[in-house]
């Protein structure tokens, strides 16, 4: 499993933590992980994983998470403990390796292993998945976050794939190469700013610098399938690339986003680097600004799950049980 699978393999809450939070008998969570070591082949990878997924009854649980990793294998606690505290703990989730390199140095090196990892899980966990009846199958979900959700992209061609083979997606600060987020956001609204485009009228897609403070277009029909972008203006992951070279970009020339000064200008090569030296201290910020998500996940799933049960109250503790965490 190699140490970050470990991780995430162990952890995550208890049945009686989740109990103590909904008030409700809860079930223990499954979480299944292939590192490496597991295969030298990323599909024989995903297959483990999806082996030992099924062999621990995740295909029969209400909700299955599929995962992709950062570029070490690391997933993000707070993505799928607060996914597994919405839902009861009635869950399964699986995630493989595919790199030992973190995230950076494994979009330089290994970017096309980040998107075969991507691919191959959802289509292995898919494939089971969709030899189910159509009764007993669990409503099957995707997330990832930074290069994570840079691979998890590529398992889908667009918009209607994502709505139509999953139940809901969460991706979180995502890279701004990432595919599907940039021809979200490059055909976003006339009028709609980058750091929080308006795709199509926000049928299927949406984006939320802040999802607790509403997700916009606000007052809009959001039916069927939801997919969740959450992306900070201060994120340096999100808004780095050569292009800042040679190019000003929509965000810096419109209305800042509200933890970005207004005095930021845009000039030819040094926006660049001043990005560039952000990156490294990207995480070492308080939660809710830069790439650090951690509690706003917890609004991101409500958003996508749509617990009929969950209050404003349930969802300001559990956001402290996430910073606790």
């Amino acid at each position: 499993m190699g140490r970050n699978g470990r991780t995430f393999a162990a952890g995550g809450p208890t049945a009686a933590e989740i109990t103590a939070f909904t008030g409700r008998a809860a079930r223990e969570p499954v979480r299944a992980y292939a590192g490496l070591d597991t295969a030298d082949e990323t599909e024989s990878r995903a297959a483990r994983a999806v082996a030992d997924l099924r062999r621990a009854g995740g295909f029969e649980r209400r909700n299955l998470l599929v995962v992709t990793t950062t570029g070490s294998g690391w997933v993000d606690p707070a993505a799928v403990d607060s996914f597994e505290y919405l839902t009861g703990g009635d869950t399964a989730s699986v995630a493989l390796q595919y790199s030992y390199l973190p995230s950076w140095m494994s979009y330089l090196v290994d970017q096309s292993k980040a998107r075969e990892a991507g691919r191959e899980l959802f289509d292995a966990v898919y494939d089971s998945w969709s030899r189910l009846p159509a009764d007993a199958r669990p409503r099957l979900y995707v997330a990832g976050e930074s290069l994570g959700s840079f691979g998890g992209e590529t398992a889908f061609s667009g918009e209607y794939d994502l709505r139509n083979r999953t139940a809901g997606t969460l991706f979180a600060g995502p890279p701004h190469f990432n595919t599907l987020f940039r021809r979200f956001s490059d055909h976003r609204e006339p009028g709609s700013p980058e750091v929080q485009p308006v795709y199509r009228g926000g049928r299927t897609v949406r984006f939320a610098t802040d999802a607790s403070a509403g997700i916009p277009p606000p007052d809009t029909p959001w039916e069927g399938s939801r997919v969740l972008y959450l992306l900070h203006a201060s994120d340096p992951i999100v808004w780095w690339g050569p292009h800042l070279m040679y190019d000003e970009p929509d965000w810096i020339g419109e209305a800042p986003g509200d933890d970005v000064l207004e005095s930021m200008v845009w000039v030819p090569f040094v926006t660049f680097w001043q990005v560039t030296a952000d990156l490294p201290f990207a995480t070492e910020v308080p939660d809710g600004h830069g790439h650090t998500y951690r509690a706003e996940y917890v609004d991101g799933w409500n958003a996508v799950l749509r617990p009929s049960d969950v209050t404003a109250e349930d969802l300001a503790r559990l956001r402290e049980i996430m910073a606790r965490r």
